[in-house]
């Protein structure tokens, strides 16, 4: 189900079919040093993962984390990433996350997505505030998180997390 466009992306609800797209990018380093290892090492954990993590979500809460994939006339474009919006046990608001493949960083790609997500929030489900957590040290992370607007909140030990993470917070 297609969500939102932005100006290069468009972001939509995974599909099964997206598995092998989904076993790569929770395996980036990236993703292993500043999210954590779901311990997906083959297509059908990744879809186990998908189930329990992402298709779940769009049925019960009617949100969740997204495909981003760049814009094309037919909507084939390539997949990049994940961006959404996600409520976590752990915090008191939906929170907004985002992870691309190392390939993709660097180009606005998260940026772009997240803002998307932020109007999301706003517009079309009606939210106030929205949270944002990352690792301790992940600058870039920081770094888009405070060009969005938000404001870091301090720290805190999450639930399912092995270190604390750095939790921020953003009034729509």
């Amino acid at each position: 189900m297609h969500i939102l466009d932005t100006e290069r992306l468009s972001l939509r609800e995974f599909t099964p079919q997206d598995a092998p797209f989904l076993l790569r990018l929770v395996n980036e380093p990236g993703w292993l040093r500043n999210i954590n290892d779901p311990g997906v090492r083959n297509v059908d954990d990744a879809l186990a993962w998908a189930e329990g993590r992402l298709f779940k979500a769009y049925r019960e809460l009617g949100h969740g984390f997204w495909a981003v994939q760049r814009r094309t006339d037919d909507g084939s474009g390539e997949l990049v990433g994940m961006c959404g919006l996600f409520k976590r046990a752990a915090l008191p608001e939906p929170d907004l996350g985002y992870a691309l493949l190392a390939e993709h960083e660097g180009r606005g790609y998260a940026l772009e997505a997240a803002r998307g997500c932020v109007a999301h929030a706003k517009s079309a489900l009606g939210w106030t505030t929205l949270m944002a957590i990352t690792a301790l040290d992940n600058p870039p992370s920081v770094a888009l998180l405070l060009k969005l607007g938000f404001a870091e909140q301090g720290q805190e030990q999450l639930e399912g997390y092995n270190e604390p993470s750095r939790v921020f917070r953003l009034s729509l």
